[in-house]
């Protein structure tokens, strides 16, 4: 089993940044991919970008602001959020696999990031 848990998320003014990270835990070994979704409200959840063990990336389309990175030593993802909008507010989700095309099946529980207007 792998256990992925979140931090960073928290509310920002529009235009501000912040960085999520994902540490995991458990059977790592069994990784090869990990990525951020984000659920809003009343819509569903949706890839944001995932990055493999060989740095491949694979963003969402109109992801441009954001950037996925990894410390494979520390078996951490991180997600580097900038100028964001209202409507980046989601919770956001880590996820580990092994690809960098499709979500795997392990997920966090997810972090809550709010942008005001």
């Amino acid at each position: 089993q792998v256990q992925l848990v979140e931090s960073g998320g928290g509310l920002v003014q529009a235009g501000g940044s912040l960085r999520l990270s994902c540490a995991t835990s458990g059977s790592t070994f069994i990784i090869n991919a990990m990525g951020w979704y984000r659920q809003a409200p009343g819509k569903q959840r949706e890839l944001v970008a995932r990055i493999d063990k060989s740095c491949r990336t694979n963003y969402a389309d109109s992801m441009g602001r954001f950037t996925i990175s990894s410390n494979s030593a520390k078996n951490t993802v991180y997600l580097q959020m900038n100028n964001l909008k209202p409507e980046d507010t989601a919770v956001y989700y880590c996820n580990a696999g092994s690809s960098v095309w499709v979500p795997g099946d392990y997920w966090g529980q997810g972090t809550q990031v709010t942008v005001s207007s």
